[in-house]
C-alpha cells in the first residue's frame, strides 16, 4: 500500500488525503520520521484535518518529541472540537494525558 501511494505522490498527486494515507502506511511500517512528514503536510494542506492532527502527534511522540506531541494533539482537538468530532476529541484528550504521566514519571 505504502509503494503505491507513494507512486501517486511521485507522479504528481498531493493532497492532505494522500498524505494522510502515507502517514499511516509509514506507521504501521515503524517508519515515523516519514510518517511525521507526510502527516505534517496533510496539516498544512488542510489544517482542519483532525485525523491528520492525532497520527502527527503519535508519529512525533514515536521520535521521542513529546512537547511536538502535545502541541500536534492540542490543535488536533481544537480543530476536532470545530468540526463536532468528539471521538477524536476524547482519544486525543487520553493521549495527551498518558503523555503527561509519562514526562511527571520521568521527572
Amino acid at each position: 500500500m505504502r509503494e503505491k501511494l507513494e507512486k501517486l505522490l511521485a507522479g504528481g498527486r498531493d493532497n492532505a488525503l494522500l498524505r494522510f494515507g502515507l502517514g499511516d502506511a509509514c506507521l504501521k511500517d515503524n517508519d515515523a520520521e516519514q510518517a511525521a512528514i507526510h502527516l505534517a503536510q496533510a496539516t498544512v494542506q488542510q489544517p482542519g484535518y483532525s485525523a491528520a492532527w492525532k497520527l502527527l502527534g503519535k508519529a512525533l511522540h514515536q521520535l521521542g518529541r513529546p512537547d511536538e506531541a502535545q502541541a500536534a494533539w492540542t490543535t488536533g482537538m481544537t480543530v476536532a472540537r470545530q468540526q463536532g468530532d468528539l471521538q477524536a476529541v476524547k482519544e486525543m484528550t487520553v493521549f495527551l494525558k498518558r503523555l503527561q504521566k509519562q514526562q511527571q514519571a520521568a521527572q
